[in-house]
């Protein structure tokens, strides 16, 4: 069973702490990865989301599904996407299912369903204890990476 840390998923993606929504992959090759996030009540979106009902918004939930996706296309790119990232581009069939909790523990589950030049599709699942909480389809574009570029004289 192949396993990623947090700081091997920080070196195929870009985004940090607090937006680093992935806190470790269990299984992975190129075409499927499993990965989570450890929901905690520490979550700063909880202060307003709900005060006395705290529940993880529905888009956050959706970033941390589409951040397992991208390290599955990161690791399918290997070293070709050092300079590239995986832009969010579109969703289809978007469902919530259940809410997510403090406590909870959102496991992600990602299969690449198409990918063709520099755009790709991706099925993505989230589950809570086993039960789908939300599912639907990422589309993405491959584009040069966001890092400025040095200047030269």
């Amino acid at each position: 069973m192949a396993e990623l840390d947090i700081n091997e998923i920080m070196k195929l993606l870009k985004q940090r702490p607090p937006f680093l929504l992935v806190d470790r992959v269990t299984d992975y090759d190129d075409t499927h990865v499993t990965g989570y996030k450890n929901v905690t009540i520490n979550e700063t979106f909880f202060q307003g989301h709900f005060p006395g009902q705290p529940v993880m918004p529905g888009v956050l939930i959706l970033e941390s599904m589409g951040q397992v996706a991208s390290i599955m296309v990161g690791l399918k790119l290997g070293k070709e996407q050092e300079n590239k990232i995986a832009f969010f581009a579109g969703a289809d069939k978007i469902r919530f299912r259940k809410p997510v909790r403090p406590g909870d523990k959102l496991v992600t589950k990602a299969e690449l369903l198409k990918a063709r030049g520099t755009s790709g599709k991706a099925k993505v699942t989230g589950y809570v204890d086993d039960e789908v909480v939300a599912e639907g389809e990422f589309l993405f574009i491959l584009a040069d990476s966001l890092t400025e570029k040095k200047e030269e004289n």
